[in-house]
């Protein structure tokens, strides 16, 4: 149960009441009703905008609104204390039963507690990772990665029908180097002397293995041929290699894509024909000369007629351009068709999820998405920033095998993929990560993975524990939810209640903003908490989870330590994380 929405919900029926009795007009409109927790956890458990909102609409000062919400509210028996605060909030206290209450539901839910009909089976597509195929992942890729998995799986778990996607940029100059870099590769193997990579080909060592595979596979067939012979069969050779590799550390993150869209394919299959002519239909296309550049004007800038987008209809800074000088399409013609395409598969909600040097191509790409679709599709664009990784503090700038930069896989072998996947979510996405290896594996509090999974290993300790001590007793989570939850009277207990509580609400709120790493966030609480809670024990004999001689107040405190490591695991699994039962050093 979502505590928050269940009331948001009784509000607005009590403001039906209000409009039934003749004190208020009806028909309010109350979709900006909400109800969260306050900002000061003095000030009560639930706050409503109820009155703020709706006092204009309905004739009456805000206080006064106020005060006939207050008067119903009063007389419910789950609530203990309302008051109106400032302007016209309206902050309640709950019965500590409706608190606890929330325990025995985690219990009876499992990990599906937090589960919600948010989205009501809405498709969405999730777009993700999607790197040029011309080499490994690198760290920063991975972020993205996952980003957009949790993004994908927080979605799934507020009720969205979620399609994880890779969008493979196989077509355009960059794989025609690829290509030729490979075919540098596929000599060597076969003994020629290739000499120093020139310049503009890709240089990193991953691109043996490539000619050295095709070397074997098609032997000297492609040597002292033209050009235009070898250069499409290397180019494919090598694309399909690297997108099986670039699978391979997907898979070592635990991430599988539904579905894995070509570019090219898109090209071949007059995808973005389809999507200009749709352009051209609504009169969106025109031939015209854009201004020079902002600021200092380019040497080889000069005024000519172009097919342009009218992107500034749509809200974007300037019409773009959708044709090159030699009359091919730009790639942002092609990116339209592809978003063009993800809609006609029956997706109205997109979301990319970009790297950092892609920010300038959010407002073009939106406008176009706007106009392809009729604005039957909405696009977010969420930026993963950049990835520093560290050791020790200095930082770590290369991968022998890659030559330029540290690849995913190597990230990944060094920490495992929990730790990565963890800490990928330990900042917005659209800040900067330092990633320091030192540091994301010590044992410590101030290492968010630790501390979290320390907390869900000492509720396995302890359960386990409380089974040599309590032999015949059920303590499944059906049999604890039978416990007298009432014995769960102390200050850190019910401040760990509430914050399971919040888990729906979390839920919710972080899938409608797209902000995986709201989790990360909540987790930390939730675990410092426990771990508040366990540490008072150690202080505290009376506040220890298995009271010798109290066994009833002992089944209630596993009852908490049940519900915890259950939203914990949910959590964690909504991240990708794997829990851990135990810890070891």
């Amino acid at each position: 149960m979502n505590i928050f929405k269940a009331f948001e919900n009784d509000i607005r029926t009590l403001v039906e009441e209000l409009a039934a009795e003749g004190q208020i007009p009806a028909g309010l409109d109350t979709s900006r009703l909400t109800v969260e927790p306050p900002r000061e956890a003095s000030h009560g458990d639930l706050s409503t905008n109820a009155a703020m909102i709706l006092a204009k609409p309905a004739g009456k000062p805000p206080r006064a609104l106020a005060e006939l919400l207050v008067a119903k509210l009063r007389a419910r028996a789950d609530v203990t204390s309302v008051e109106i605060a400032g302007p016209g909030f309206v902050n309640l206290r709950l019965a500590p039963d409706v608190w606890r209450d929330r325990v025995r539901d985690v219990l009876a839910s499992g990990s599906a507690y937090g589960d919600s009909d948010l989205g009501r089976g809405q498709p969405v597509n999730v777009e993700y990772v999607s790197a040029n195929p011309t080499g490994p992942l690198h760290a920063a890729h991975g972020r993205g990665a996952v980003f957009g998995d949790a993004l994908a799986s927080l979605l799934e778990k507020a009720g969205y029908a979620v399609t994880r996607e890779y969008y493979i940029n196989d077509a355009g100059a960059q794989v025609q180097v690829l290509g030729r870099s490979a075919y540098l590769r596929y000599q060597e193997a076969l003994g020629e002397t290739v000499g120093e990579i020139p310049a503009g080909l890709y240089p990193g060592e991953y691109l043996k293995d490539v000619g050295a595979a095709l070397a074997e596979r098609d032997g000297r067939k492609w040597m002292g041929v033209p050009e235009e012979e070898w250069l499409p069969a290397v180019r494919d050779f090598a694309i399909a290699m690297i997108m099986e590799w670039i699978k391979e550390d997907l898979g070592a993150l635990n991430i599988r894509m539904d579905v894995y869209t070509s570019e090219r394919g898109l090209v071949e299959a007059g995808a973005v024909d389809k999507a200009l002519r749709t352009l051209e239909d609504r009169d969106l296309i025109y031939v015209g000369v854009l201004e020079p550049p902002k600021g200092k004007k380019p040497e080889d800038w000069e005024p000519r007629p172009q097919t342009l987008f009218r992107a500034t209809q749509f809200g974007d800074d300037v019409d773009r351009p959708l044709k090159k000088s030699d009359g091919s399409n730009t790639y942002f013609a092609n990116d339209i068709a592809y978003h063009h395409d993800k809609f006609t598969r029956g997706f109205a909600s997109l979301i990319d999820v970009w790297g950092a040097d892609h920010g300038g191509y959010i407002k073009r790409m939106q406008a176009a998405t706007r106009a392809v679709t009729a604005d039957g599709a909405e696009l977010d664009v969420k930026i993963c920033q950049l990835v520093h990784l560290m050791q020790n503090g200095q930082p770590v700038k290369m991968s022998k095998r890659a030559g330029t930069f540290v690849t995913l896989r190597d990230v990944v072998d060094e920490v495992g993929k929990d730790v990565v996947r963890f800490i990928m979510l330990t900042r917005r996405n659209d800040q900067t990560l330092d990633f320091d290896f030192a540091k994301v594996t010590e044992q410590s509090k101030d290492n968010p993975v630790f501390y979290v999974q320390y907390a869900h290993a000492r509720c396995r300790s302890v359960l386990r524990n409380a089974a040599e001590a309590l032999k015949g007793r059920d303590l499944t989570a059906a049999g604890l939810a039978k416990a007298n939850l009432g014995r769960l009277a102390a200050e850190e207990e019910m401040a760990l209640v509430r914050r399971m509580a919040a888990w729906p609400r979390m839920v919710e709120a972080a899938a409608e903003a797209h902000e995986p790493h709201r989790v990360a966030f909540y987790l930390a609480d939730l675990a410092g908490d426990f771990h508040a809670l366990w540490n008072r024990g150690k202080d505290d004999s009376s506040l220890r989870f298995l009271i010798e001689g109290d066994e009833e107040v002992t089944l209630a405190r596993l009852a908490l330590v049940e519900a915890v490591a259950t939203v914990i695991a949910s959590g964690l699994r909504v991240m990708g994380v794997e829990p851990v039962e135990e810890m070891r050093s």
